[in-house]
């Protein structure tokens, strides 16, 4: 067990380092520049590590593996959860100035609609163990649509932001980082809402694939929210520090399929290690392998490295063919 006073220590650092970053941006939104995003991003990644080293010495290895896998876990999920921002951003052409606000803002939601899902999810864990089988089986459905899915699908606007636009003047142009302004004296919401909208919408259907991964993890609920705030703090700076290179890392997605198929498949197992359902060995255990936690930060690892990788090399090649296919064309 951890102790009570690290626990509470923790939330409350946390909750004041969330506060700060909130501030500044308001106070003085800007564009980073690479040097200010790489450091952000260093320190929060800094931060974590620090964090877990704290868990190895007041907790055990446990405590220390399952948060360092969890977080890993997250923090694949919030750079898949970042591509959608991308996409959200440029297609409603924020302001670059204002694109930290509006990023800063989905963060902050994510972190409310993760917290309502974590303190549900252990309420339903402690109560109901079979819930397992069905987050299992959610998250390799999820891993398959992860794979299949077609971009085309987000260029058209949502049902919810479809409707937003009918019930709510919206102006055509941005007023700052405002949400209302007033176009020929009549007062109307800007873009800005439906940014905010879009991006919450998007922190919702994320939720619900990030909680049950992490909960296929551990089943400690301060482990599950640390390790969420952890994975969300420094997405804001990775954004601007990443840039264009989001779109190149095309083999991600299959990384991050296959740790949710591999976490499924972990909850499965764990379930019927756990079995109490009577259609099921008569409502006894099924003797069934468990992965542990530390096979699991290592498949992690072993994912995202793998994808991170052929996506930096297939960007090499397609770079090259481009260069040689540019000579040519000189040439002639």
């Amino acid at each position: 067990m951890l102790p009570l006073w690290f626990e509470i220590g923790s939330m409350v650092v946390l909750l004041a380092i969330l506060i700060v970053d909130l501030l500044l941006i308001f106070k003085r939104p800007h564009v980073p520049s690479m040097r200010e995003a790489s450091l952000w991003v260093g320190f929060y990644v800094l931060l974590a590590l620090i964090f877990a080293g704290c868990m190895f010495l007041l907790g055990d290895a446990q405590h220390g593996g399952e948060f360092l896998a969890g977080w890993l876990t997250e923090y694949s999920l919030s750079i898949d959860n970042l591509f959608v921002f991308v996409l959200i951003l440029a297609r409603f052409k924020v302001p670059h100035a204002y694109q930290q606000r509006a990023l800063m803002i989905g963060i902050v939601l994510a972190l409310i609609f993760r917290g309502l899902f974590i303190l549900a999810g252990a309420a339903i864990i402690e109560r109901f163990i079979a819930i397992f089988f069905v987050f299992g089986a959610w998250l390799i459905w999820t891993a398959w649509q992860q794979i299949r899915h077609d971009d085309e699908a987000e260029k058209g606007d949502s049902w919810i932001i479809r409707q937003v636009k009918k019930v709510m003047p919206i102006s055509d142009e941005y007023d700052g980082g405002k949400l209302r302004t007033t176009v020929d004296g009549k007062k109307m919401w800007t873009p800005f809402l439906i940014v905010l909208i879009s991006l919450g919408t998007t922190d919702l259907l994320f939720a619900l694939d990030s909680i049950p991964a992490i909960f296929g993890i551990t089943q400690s609920a301060f482990i599950v929210f640390t390790a969420n705030v952890f994975a969300l703090m420094g997405l804001r700076q990775l954004y601007f520090l990443l840039g264009g290179l989001l779109d190149r890392l095309v083999y991600l997605k299959y990384g991050i399929a296959a740790i949710l198929a591999f976490i499924g498949v972990k909850l499965i197992l764990h379930a019927l290690h756990e079995n109490e359902l009577p259609f099921i060995n008569g409502g006894h255990p099924v003797p069934v392998p468990e992965i542990d936690t530390w096979v699991s930060l290592g498949f992690i690892v072993l994912a995202m490295g793998v994808a991170t990788v052929a996506s930096v090399l297939k960007a090499r090649r397609d770079a090259r063919a481009a260069g040689e296919r540019l000579h040519l064309g000189a040439r002639e």
